[in-house]
């Protein structure tokens, strides 16, 4: 078995995913004044600049960095920011974008012939129980097309896993950084013609300074903070006692909703939350438990 985090590791992973989850609560103060597809584009501006000029491109193909800056930056957070502008609320969005496990699963099934286990069928059924039941109460602040846009968004994310994985030895801040050179021109493309340059204008000449403290911290501190320490701990600490502190990232985006923006939680959602943090945890945990029994035992 593997030592757990020392107190300071534990601390630095639990900084990390509680501005992952409460990162959704700034995304809808960013929304406020901005267009989500042109906040997307911003982002991945302060992403790249200057954060370029201080780090080597990494040695990966240009065709792999282009993949992960499409997949990150248009599909995954273009298709998130589209869905939190009125379709989806932010506790609930923090919630479905974790089926990005189970894409990213699949992905690795159909591309790489990886075969799944039973555990992960059971758990894949568990969380699409969670699904499904928020389906069945698309109304109000959770409408079909957001709840079908934030699954997209996790493709996406799933499709940059994939890419991601192909470049083990990538420097992740770099690769990060990089990446979104490929994101930034189709995001502002896609502004320019879904949204409109007038918009796009009003947009940034109504925003406050609370909407480009949100914008910055999309890129510094959830993007840049985020994957520098979880890479950081990933290199210090075997995935197995790293990657099961994410299950907590819903949990603060639930959390922080509910505080911040008064999102209400009733009987269904709570169910919804719960099949699905079981099934994420069933996939995540249980061929960890069976070693500890083995090992016990």
């Amino acid at each position: 078995m593997h030592n757990p985090l020392s107190l300071r590791h534990f601390l630095l992973a639990l900084a990390v995913v509680f501005v992952w989850g409460t990162n959704f609560v700034v995304i809808k103060v960013a929304l406020i004044h901005l267009p989500p597809i042109l906040l997307a584009a911003l982002r991945f501006t302060l992403v790249l600049l200057p954060a370029m000029f201080f780090l080597p491109r990494p040695a990966v193909p240009w065709h792999n960095l282009a993949r992960y800056g499409i997949f990150i930056g248009v599909g995954q957070f273009g298709l998130l920011y589209l869905a939190m502008n009125g379709h989806i609320s932010p506790g609930i969005a923090s919630l479905v974008i974790q089926t990005q496990v189970f894409f990213t699963i699949g992905l690795s099934m159909w591309l790489g012939g990886e075969r799944p286990r039973p555990y992960q069928w059971l758990s894949l059924l568990c969380a699409s129980s969670g699904i499904a039941l928020i389906f069945t109460h698309v109304s109000g602040a959770i409408t079909g097309l957001g709840l079908a846009l934030v699954l997209l968004a996790a493709l996406s994310w799933a499709g940059g896993n994939i890419t991601a994985r192909a470049c083990p030895s990538a420097q992740m801040l770099a690769y990060v950084v990089w990446s979104s050179a490929w994101a930034i021109p189709p995001l502002f493309a896609l502004s320019f013609i879904m949204e409109g340059w007038h918009a796009d204008l009003a947009g940034m000449q109504q925003a406050t300074w609370q909407s480009w403290l949100a914008v910055v911290w999309q890129a510094w501190g959830n993007s840049l903070f985020g994957y520098v320490a979880w890479g950081w701990l990933l290199a210090k600490h075997p995935a197995t006692t790293v990657v099961p502190m994410a299950l907590l990232v819903p949990v603060f985006g639930m959390g922080a909703s509910a505080l911040l923006l008064g999102e209400s939680f009733p009987a269904w959602k709570l169910i919804a939350a719960f099949c699905v943090m079981a099934g994420l945890a069933g996939n995540i945990l249980w061929p960890h438990l069976i070693v500890w029994a083995k090992t016990r035992y």
